[in-house]
This record gives structure tokens, C-alpha cells and sequence, in this order.
């Protein structure tokens, strides 16, 4: 029988798009805000604290977009591990609606549709399979026992659906707090 695998999401901090409610996707260039390095330095604290705990990360993966690597580099800081980086914790595409207000994509987007993507974009069934397809892998071959996975609140929700056996439809409503830590253990 497989051990269970620990998993810390590390949501990434404030963002300048976040702050200027600017819809980011998969824009790779967006930085944290001051605010938002704060965010990371507090989630760095906690992973570290975790590790002088005996339950912190063994293993660092990061998105691959700049507000992600900049938070996991805080965490490296703290924990001492190296950062891996992949595009498969990137958050969902947005298509030609990235760098748009955000309120307006309430009257552009069909959140009822799990397979409605904008344009250039990617719908919450492919972020799903994506998402699928990475934690399946990372389970049949885990760095550690405890791996901290710094993304984003669309990649962390459908992390939650995917474990918890739910399909694209079923995303949890509520996105996580930027710089917020959660625990998930896969059995």
C-alpha cells in the first residue's frame, strides 16, 4: 500500500494585476506588490515552521509564472529546497481576456459552462485534466512524502475538486487568500 502524500498549496502573493483587479491567466510576467512579497515571506514563515515541526516540505514545485517563482523563492529561503518550476501549476488561461478588468468578465464569461473558454483560453475542464494529469503523476512518483506546491486560486481550487474525486462542474466557489497555505493529504 501506497503512504499517503502530504500536500502544502501555497497560493502566490498580491500580484500588481491582482491590486489593479486585473484579469492575469497565464500572463507570465505579473510581479508580486510589496504587499504581495509580505504575503509570500508569511507563507515561507509557515512552511518553515512546519519543517522545525517535522511536518514540512521535502519538495519545492512552483508555476512557472513570475508571481508563482517569486513566491516560492521566498519559501526556498526559509525551507532550504530547491525550486522546480512547471507549467502544469500554471493558473487557467484566459485568453484574449487576460489583462482585462476583472469586473468584466461577470457579463464575458459563462460560469456556468465547465467547457467554455475564451478565446486563446482554456476552460475549467481543461484546467481540470491538466491538473488531474500532474497530481496523478506526482502521486505514482512523489519527490517526498510532504511537497509544497506554490500556484494559483484557480489551480488550488482544482486541486481540491480533483482529490476530492469532483469533477470540472464541482469547483470549490472559494478561492484561497494570496500567500494562504493549505494542507491536502492524498491517500
Amino acid at each position: 500500500m501506497a503512504l499517503p502524500l502530504t500536500l502544502l498549496l501555497v497560493r502566490h502573493g498580491q500580484s500588481e494585476w491582482n491590486a489593479a483587479e486585473l484579469m492575469q491567466g497565464q500572463t507570465a510576467d505579473v510581479p508580486l506588490t510589496e504587499l504581495g512579497h509580505q504575503q509570500a515571506a508569511a507563507a515561507a514563515a509557515e512552511l518553515a515552521e512546519l519543517a522545525r515541526a517535522g511536518s514540512g516540505p521535502g519538495a519545492l514545485v512552483s508555476s512557472d509564472l513570475r508571481r508563482a517563482v517569486q513566491t516560492a523563492e521566498h519559501c526556498a529561503r526559509s525551507t532550504g529546497l530547491p525550486v522546480d518550476t512547471t507549467p502544469a501549476l500554471r493558473e487557467q488561461g484566459y485568453g484574449v481576456l487576460e489583462g482585462r478588468p476583472s469586473r468584466e468578465l461577470w457579463d464575458l464569461v459563462d460560469w456556468t459552462d465547465p467547457h467554455w473558454s475564451a478565446e486563446g483560453g482554456e476552460s475549467l475542464a481543461q484546467l481540470h485534466a491538466r491538473v488531474a494529469g500532474y497530481l496523478a503523476a506526482l502521486k505514482a512518483d512523489p519527490p517526498a512524502p510532504v511537497v509544497a506546491l506554490v500556484t494559483h486560486g484557480d489551480t488550488i481550487r482544482a486541486v481540491l475538486a480533483v482529490v476530492a474525486g469532483l469533477g470540472p462542474d464541482q469547483l470549490p466557489a472559494v478561492t484561497p487568500h494570496n500567500g494562504s497555505v493549505t494542507r491536502l493529504v492524498l491517500t
